[in-house]
């Protein structure tokens, strides 16, 4: 367990804290270490110990992000993030037991809609800076939606994103991406033929400075890849060891 963490968000006029995190979570002594210490630190905290409380929470009062235990009871973890990203964009941190997250679980939490996943034990320090980055996240979207109507197209080679309807295509082939996966290959073909560090990709797309050894980096990437090249087309995006990666239509997979 860590130092108390500084508040993260100023009380609202009545006292109250200004975002709302929903905890599901079947451990009680996680749910209770995770309240308390969101609680300490200006969030108000609803939780729910299986999966079908917390589409009740959810319907009855959406929060701001949701911290989802990819072993709640009641229902798979993943298929209760994909009902939540059903139901709105509020950010989704998939929370896992460090023997449970092998690589097929951590992509499989990103297609369904997951923002992000942390190992238990939790740092909560760690936790704090990725939940303020989702939230930054947020907020720059919505900022950038109201000072452009429209955003426009991104193309490169045989890929087109178009950031308004966030359709993306290959030659004539539209590509299954969502959230982060988006996000991604739409930094790539902002930056083309230039190489990418995992600190810049951090940054750039989900809003955090490189907080140690997390691979979503990698496994992003790789969904990205198997979308671009599901009908057999060349590779686009490239690893550069130990730099990062590149977009780049010439190098030879």
């Amino acid at each position: 367990m860590t130092a108390m963490p500084i508040a993260d968000r100023s009380p609202g006029p009545e006292g109250h804290p200004t975002r709302r995190v929903l905890v599901v979570d079947g451990d009680a002594r996680v749910a209770s270490f995770l309240d308390r210490s969101l609680s300490a630190a200006g969030y108000h905290v609803e939780r729910a110990s299986d999966g079908p409380q917390a589409l009740a929470v959810f319907e009855s009062d959406p929060p701001d992000l949701v911290l989802l235990d990819l072993m709640v009871p009641g229902m798979d973890g993943l298929e209760l993030a994909r009902r939540l990203r059903a139901r709105s964009g509020v950010p989704i941190v998939l929370l896992a037991a460090g023997d449970a997250v092998a690589l097929e679980h951590r992509v499989a939490g990103l297609d369904a809609g997951a923002d992000d996943y942390l190992t238990k034990p939790v740092a909560i320090e760690e936790l704090l800076a990725r939940m303020r980055a989702l939230f930054r996240g947020r907020a720059l979207a919505a900022a950038g939606a109201i000072a452009s109507t429209r955003h426009g197209v991104l193309t490169f080679a045989d890929v087109r994103l178009d950031l308004d309807t966030r359709e993306a295509v290959r030659g004539e082939r539209r590509l299954e991406l969502r959230n982060k996966t988006f996000e991604l290959l739409a930094c790539f073909l902002r930056h083309p033929e230039r190489v990418l560090s995992r600190r810049e990709l951090l940054e750039e797309v989900w809003g955090y400075e490189f907080l140690g050894d997390s691979n979503v980096i990698e496994v992003t990437v790789g969904h990205v890849r198997q979308a671009l090249e599901a009908g057999g087309e060349p590779r686009l995006i490239h690893t550069i060891r130990p730099v990062g990666y590149i977009l780049h239509a010439r190098v030879s997979a």
